[in-house]
């Protein structure tokens, strides 16, 4: 069944189908907190109408995500405690773009290093996507990496805090794209790289993009 016809919502072309980046005048901008990694911010944005609206906003560096695939199609997960939601999560290698100056696939290549000692010799995006767009400014993208090997013993990266009781696992993709679809794991990294991973298959891999593609709007990526 189609949309009603009285409602008249047009139809759009899928190529014409892009998020546009659009600038607004900010006229006044306070941070209200400043945290350890990310500050918020309390801005007044003028509406096209003459009228204006506060929104309070994360200001967030911006993340990669790495989906480690092998030969076999087993993506490795990482079982990680997460304290806002209480939870151990099944997670894809992740990590904050929070060094100065580095490059997003550099840092998904350091972030599979230390959480799962492994390197890839071939890198491609997935996928990206705003975290929380109505109040986050953080921006993620998830990297592809396939053609692993682990990283020599002696260089191997020390981990702390949190991330000493990582967990990994291999997964098969089918299984991983039955758990998100059964409602059993919610990491938005995990969701959206298994089953944008999934689609990408179905095509012959052919919608992959090259890993040194250009990050889409620049937001996210820095902090005042």
């Amino acid at each position: 069944m189609s949309f009603p016809e009285e409602l008249g919502v047009p139809v759009l072309d899928g190529a014409d189908l892009a998020d546009a980046p659009v600038q607004r005048t900010v006229s006044e901008s306070e941070t209200v907190f400043h945290g350890r990694v990310w500050d918020v911010v309390r801005e007044r944005v003028e509406l096209p109408d003459g009228g204006t609206v506060v929104r309070d906003l994360q200001r967030h560096p911006g993340a990669v995500t790495v989906l480690a695939l092998d030969e076999d199609e087993n993506v490795l997960f990482v079982r990680q405690y997460r304290h806002p939601v209480r939870r151990e999560l099944w997670e894809l290698p992740a990590g904050l773009l929070d060094v100065a100056g580095e490059e997003p696939l550099l840092a998904a290549q350091r972030e599979l290093a230390e959480e799962a000692d492994l390197v890839a010799a071939d890198w491609a995006v997935v996928a990206d996507w705003f975290n929380s767009p109505g109040g986050s400014s953080e921006a993620n993208r998830i990297y592809l990496a396939r053609g692993l090997s682990a990283v020599p013993e002696v260089e191997r990266h020390v981990r702390e805090d949190e991330e000493k009781d990582l967990v990994p696992v291999r997964v098969p993709l089918a299984q991983a794209v039955r758990a998100v679809l059964e409602g059993r794991l919610a990491n938005p990294g995990s969701v959206i790289g298994v089953l944008a991973l999934q689609a990408a298959k179905a095509g012959g891999w052919a919608d992959l993009r090259p890993a040194g593609a250009p990050w889409p709007t620049g937001l996210g990526r820095s902090r005042d």
